[in-house]
């Protein structure tokens, strides 16, 4: 018998073999189950995110989208804003930007333009690019001369999110992260951590507050009342969402030292007339 005949009566016993093993896998009548999406684990996310606190991010370079350089070393000396974003998600991404300039110029009525500096990177290093950045900052309306929108490369968005404390996961609608903005203080450590999809102007303007009106040792006495003065007379009104000059302060100051003032007139007068000058 020639060996194209013995084939010929293998193939259909063979077929009849492998059809038996994939019945077995899969029951008949029985659908094919999908696959399982990976699950985001918020509660080590945030766990992971607190854990940050305190710690000082390296000096991490990044590009704009005309080729400029920009290092983190280079904005030190104020606190920084910093928000990871990926310019695919079409909605959540771009609410979150939206509502943070909301809160940013609310925070500059308050602290001044250039008391600290916003930082957007985008963590999809393949599709992030400093022109994707660049265009996404345009298509939310952010126009602050302070705030960066910077693409980089992998292993930096890697090491910096690790820095951050920042999870995210790829998904099947794009990717699963945490929603968090962070505070950097004026010498690249992490000084707090917010969440939500919206910020609202406390949970920004406080910390912020705490780091640009904060005592510093360098500081001289004159400056360091004056910071604490500034850093108490800004108050938070919840009616209005903004922040507003709380003048009693100045008020029961001025009250205070026109009372010490006279009662140290009248005993200065009455000892002067005790002892008959």
């Amino acid at each position: 018998m020639s060996a194209s005949c013995v084939w010929r009566r293998l193939l259909p016993r063979i077929a009849a073999v492998l059809l038996a093993v994939s019945a077995e896998q899969v029951p008949a009548g029985q659908p094919v189950p999908p696959q399982a999406e990976p699950v985001f684990d918020g509660e080590a996310a945030y766990t992971l995110s607190q854990q940050a606190l305190g710690r000082r991010l390296g000096d991490y370079r990044f590009t704009a989208a005309d080729g400029r350089e920009v290092r983190l070393s280079a904005l030190r000396g104020r606190p920084v804003v910093l928000s990871l974003v990926y310019t695919s998600c079409y909605e959540i991404c771009s609410m979150t930007t939206r509502a943070l300039a909301r809160t940013v110029r609310a925070a500059h009525d308050v602290l001044g333009d250039e008391s600290f500096v916003v930082l957007t990177l985008g963590f999809d290093t393949p599709v992030d690019t400093p022109a994707a950045m660049a265009a996404f900052a345009v298509e939310q309306g952010v126009r602050e001369a302070d705030w960066y929108f910077l693409g980089g490369d992998s292993a930096t968005l890697a090491a910096l999110t690790r820095d951050l404390g920042f999870t995210y996961q790829r998904s099947p609608k794009g990717f699963d992260h945490l929603l968090q903005t962070t505070v950097l203080d004026a010498d690249g450590r992490v000084y707090r951590q917010i969440y939500g999809e919206v910020v609202e102007v406390s949970w920004l303007v406080e910390p912020l507050k705490q780091l640009v009106f904060g005592v510093r040792p360098e500081d001289g006495a004159l400056t360091q009342i004056v910071n604490r003065v500034r850093m108490y007379c800004v108050t938070y009104d919840p009616a209005t969402g903004a922040y507003r000059f709380d003048y009693s302060l100045y008020i029961g100051m001025a009250i205070g030292g026109l009372i010490i003032a006279a009662i140290t007139g009248f005993l200065v007068r009455e000892i002067r007339h005790a002892r008959g000058v």
